[in-house]
């Protein structure tokens, strides 16, 4: 019986920098008449980014986020009012003139979030209200800091803004923190502590003595909720809060040892009082919501980068753009790898079909590009309705029908799973 199966030749190596595993996977492509921290979506890096927007969305939808809409422009007024200008003007675009306004791209989404807020009145029955737009924000960074994804110039967020009453915080702060850890535990990044990033003595930052002193109890008190002993420890951190409140930071490490922040939960009081964003309150009063900035899958760019990198370039299936390579022996299997190819695609599955060269040069090639599965077809093959597996992930290589392939491909996917859960062999 022949057996097309191969050793997996990649071996236990160091995590490489996702630029170089890029040259082989072609993800992104950057081009200087475009410009410097603006990278092309190749179709491969495409199909990755379009999981995890899906993975994002239904994370937003499962936990009561709405979605919505928003323009990357707006008056550079606005930034004024939200202190975005004040604090980050040298890192925003500069204004353009257009009809007599300044407009801005924004480096943030959340004032834009705001005025959805504010643009009908809100009861204290309807809070929270929760807000998820995965949308483009733009820092100006400079060119010696930018790096492939990791570093650019446009990042596009996964972003969630709660507005809530202040007896709902906890339970916002427990359940964003939750989604957040859900989230890397299925992607597979290891977070290595949860950050409580504080205000320090400097005074760089909106809000009273007493806002901060509540909203760094409400964190604290939320992540010692959710933090078990298994989980990534709780490490005080003064200095690292955003301007306008404190946040829970779930922190990674690269490569090189480096920390990285993948995920943020973080408390403002303040927007709400730039905005003067209210709600009608029981005694039919009006109060300040408080707003909570939540992030649970992160930015398309780092995440991409994050797991090239911890995955040195092979992805779980759920996120390979090719999940099954399909490889006939000889052009006299031709017919039928393109009928295991039609029913593949059938089913909802990424497959190609890969006839130049050898089998042993296909094979290679497959590799290198990191393809999930590669699926051979040869005479013993077509005769008995098989196909032969190798999964590198796993370095499983078996023989195994058509139907109990797409079943394991499909089920893998729909699962996320870290790994395709292959049937018993008879």
């Amino acid at each position: 019986m022949a057996d097309h199966s191969v050793d997996d030749p990649e071996g236990d190596r160091p995590e490489p920098d996702h630029r170089d595993l890029n040259v082989a996977l072609g993800v992104f492509a950057t081009d200087p008449l475009i410009g410097a921290g603006l990278p092309l979506w190749l179709p491969a890096g495409a199909v990755i980014r379009q999981e995890l927007e899906a993975f994002a969305g239904q994370i937003a939808a499962r936990d009561g986020c709405r979605p919505v809409y928003s323009p990357v422009l707006a008056k550079r007024a606005l930034f004024e009012r939200s202190g975005h200008w004040a604090k980050f003007r040298d890192d925003m675009f500069p204004p353009m003139p257009v009809g007599g306004d300044e407009l801005v791209l924004r480096p943030a989404n959340c004032p834009h979030h705001a005025m959805i807020y504010a643009a009908e009145p809100r009861s204290y029955r309807q809070l929270p209200v929760r807000l998820n737009e995965l949308a483009p924000m733009f820092r100006a960074e400079r060119s010696g800091v930018l790096s492939g994804l990791s570093r650019v110039r446009q990042i596009s967020l996964d972003d969630t803004h709660v507005f809530c009453r202040p007896d709902q915080v906890a339970g916002e702060v427990v359940r964003a923190l939750r989604s957040a850890l859900d989230a890397q535990q299925t992607l597979g990044l290891p977070v290595h502590s949860v950050r409580l990033s504080r205000r320090d003595d400097t005074g760089n930052y909106l809000g009273t003595a007493a806002e901060w002193v509540e909203a760094e109890r409400a964190l604290r008190a939320a992540a010692d909720a959710v933090l078990t002993p298994a989980a990534p420890p709780l490490v005080d951190a003064a200095g690292e809060a955003a301007f306008y409140g404190p946040k829970l930071d779930l922190q990674v490490r690269d490569r090189a040892g480096h920390e990285e922040t993948i995920a943020t939960v973080q408390l403002d009081f303040n927007q709400p009082e730039r905005f003067d964003l209210t709600y009608s309150a029981a005694d039919g009063s009006r109060r300040r919501p408080v707003m909570i900035h939540r992030g649970t899958v992160g930015s398309m760019e780092r995440v991409v980068a994050a797991l090239l990198e911890r995955y040195r370039g092979r992805l779980p299936l759920w996120l390979s753009p090719v999940q099954v390579r399909v490889l006939p022996v000889t052009a006299a299997q031709d017919d039928d790898a393109h009928r295991l190819l039609d029913d593949l695609h059938a089913a909802g599955v990424r497959a190609e079909l890969d006839t130049g060269g050898s089998l042993a040069a296909r094979v290679r090639r497959s590799r290198r590009r990191r393809d999930a599965l590669i699926a051979v077809v040869g005479a013993t093959e077509t005769a008995g309705g098989t196909v032969q597996i190798t999964d590198p992930a796993t370095r499983t290589h078996r023989r195994l029908s058509r139907s109990d392939l797409i079943t394991a491909v499909r089920r893998a996917h729909a699962s996320r799973a870290a790994q395709v859960g292959w049937p018993t062999p008879d």
